[in-house]
This record gives structure tokens, C-alpha cells and sequence, in this order.
């Protein structure tokens, strides 16, 4: 598999396709980043997946109104008088040759639609993804710092025993004080 680096709407992407099939990766590419570069002059940049679905769907349009007209250019065709002329033999043929080489390109841009569109699919599913671990992540940062605030008010809680204690302490050690000075004057 070859690695390609494709631009489409000012953004990069590596793109995997099979070897020796670089340049009708790049040809699709290209035909994307028009696209895409015609929306962002539009509506001004977007995110990625709204921008690689809407180029999606314009290339889909014009690859539809293609079919159409190839498929209205045989009965075109069917009403013309019947060629007589040689010159006229010869523009006939041109525009077969035209009209083939166009159902190729018609073709070849089905395929590359189609993979963009599964392109497109898996970023979408990717991004969807992202969406949900970030969407997990902010859940567990939200249980961590509940923990956290937990423990720091038992820490506070401990800190206040703490000084009770302390407290405690210093009044019997005052009171033992005062009963071995009584002893003393008692005694």
C-alpha cells in the first residue's frame, strides 16, 4: 500500500491507496480540494467532516447531471439526419471518440467518489470516536476531581480532630500541672 499526502479545503491527509493507483488518488483529491475550496470561499472555513461531505455531494451532483446528459446523447444522436459528407463523418466520429473518452472519465470519477465517500465515512467514524473518549475522559477528570475535593475535606476533618486533640491535651497536661503543684504546697 502507498501512503499519499492529499490537500483538500487548506487542510492535509495521509491517504492510503494501492500501489500505482497514486495518481487517481491525487486526480480525486483534486477534484475534492475544488470543491472544498469553492465552500470555504462561500461559507467560510467549516469542520473537516461537514466540508469533506458537502465536496462529497457536489461532486456527486455533477457526476449525476453527467450521466444525465450521456444518457440523453444517444437519442441526441438517433434524431440527427443521416450524415453524408465526409467532414461531417469525420465530426460524427470526433464526438464518439468525445463522448467515450467522457463515459471513462464518468466512470473513473464513480470510482474515486466512491472511495472518497468511504474516506469521508471513516474520518466521520473516527472523529465520532474521538467525540466519545473525550466525552469518557471528561467523565473520569469529573470523578478524580470529586475524589480529590473527598479527600481534601477529610483532610480538613482530620486537621480539626487534630487540633482537637491537641487541645485535649494541653488542658490535662495543665490540670496535672496544677494537682502536682497542690501536692507540692499540700505536702
Amino acid at each position: 500500500m502507498a501512503e499519499v499526502r492529499v490537500s483538500i479545503g487548506g487542510r492535509d491527509f495521509e491517504v492510503a491507496c494501492h500501489d500505482g493507483e497514486e495518481h487517481f488518488l491525487q486526480s480525486a483529491a483534486l477534484l475534492l480540494d475544488n470543491e472544498a475550496s469553492a465552500l470555504n470561499e462561500a461559507l467560510g472555513r467549516m469542520p473537516e467532516t461537514r466540508m469533506l461531505l458537502m465536496s462529497g455531494l457536489m461532486l456527486a451532483d455533477k457526476t449525476a447531471s453527467l450521466e444525465d446528459q450521456l444518457k440523453n446523447a444517444p437519442a441526441a444522436a438517433a434524431k440527427l439526419a443521416p450524415v453524408e459528407d465526409e467532414a461531417a463523418q469525420k465530426r460524427a466520429r470526433k464526438a464518439e471518440a468525445q463522448l467515450s473518452e467522457a463515459q471513462t472519465e464518468l466512470a473513473e470519477l464513480r470510482a474515486e467518489l466512491a472511495e472518497l465517500q468511504a474516506k469521508a465515512h471513516a474520518v466521520v467514524k473516527k472523529a465520532t470516536e474521538a467525540e466519545t473518549q473525550r466525552e469518557s475522559t471528561n467523565a473520569k477528570v469529573g470523578e478524580l476531581e470529586g475524589a480529590r475535593d473527598a479527600a481534601e475535606a477529610r483532610a480538613v476533618e482530620a486537621e480539626a480532630a487534630r487540633d482537637a486533640a491537641v487541645s485535649v491535651m494541653q488542658s490535662m497536661v495543665k490540670r496535672i500541672e496544677n494537682a502536682a503543684e497542690n501536692v507540692k504546697k499540700a505536702g
